[in-house]
């Protein structure tokens, strides 16, 4: 059974120079390789809080988006976009950095709750819970008290490249994810 074709993909993280290398902008990392990947630029778009660029994939066109608020706000974007656009909730895939996956370990999911993430949080506050999500791994500092330092920190040179290859695995499979073949995209993603 085919899950919806993917009209709109977010990546999370935090605007400006100064997070640009976090952990918690595995989410731009990750449009950001996509776009440089098929030669597409984002530009920046006020109505949607956001830099955004088109691409199509397989004869499937969708938007790429990159929230310039911060991770608590994402929602704001998202919701202006997909709302502009008329796109249903379960036509949107947020890309995300995920603490509970070792550094590289790249996982799709369809919906669920936000696990304590503040840009998921706010997009089920504005959004309801029925996107996609693709869960980039960025590993846990193993001490609860250390995860805001952690995920606003950079990652070491080794996490950095698992972090690089487990994007360039989910850029691979992208085209089945937005033509809506959810689950062949997870059987070959979930077992490299």
């Amino acid at each position: 059974m085919n899950s919806p074709a993917i009209q709109l993909i977010v990546g999370l993280g935090n605007p400006g120079q100064k997070y640009t290398n976090t952990r918690h902008n595995a989410g731009f990392w990750f449009v950001d390789a996509l776009a440089r990947r098929t030669n597409v630029s984002f530009k920046s778009e006020a109505k949607f809080s956001g830099e955004v660029c088109k691409l199509q994939l397989k004869g499937q066109a969708f938007w790429l988006l990159k929230p310039t608020t911060f991770m608590n706000r994402s929602g704001l974007a998202v919701k202006q976009l997909s709302s502009f656009y008329k796109i249903p909730v379960e036509h949107i895939l947020v890309v995300h950095d995920e603490l509970d996956l070792n550094p590289g370990t790249v996982r799709l999911k369809s919906a669920g709750g936000h696990g304590g993430h503040n840009g998921l949080r706010d997009i089920h506050a504005h959004m309801g819970k029925t996107y996609q999500r693709l869960r980039i791994g960025i590993g846990h500092p193993g001490d609860r008290s250390k995860v805001v330092d952690f995920v606003l920190g950079n990652p070491s040179l080794d996490d950095s490249i698992d972090i690089e290859r487990g994007i360039d695995a989910a850029i691979d499979i992208i085209d089945l994810v937005v033509i809506g073949e959810l689950q062949k995209a997870m059987h070959r993603l979930h077992s490299e």
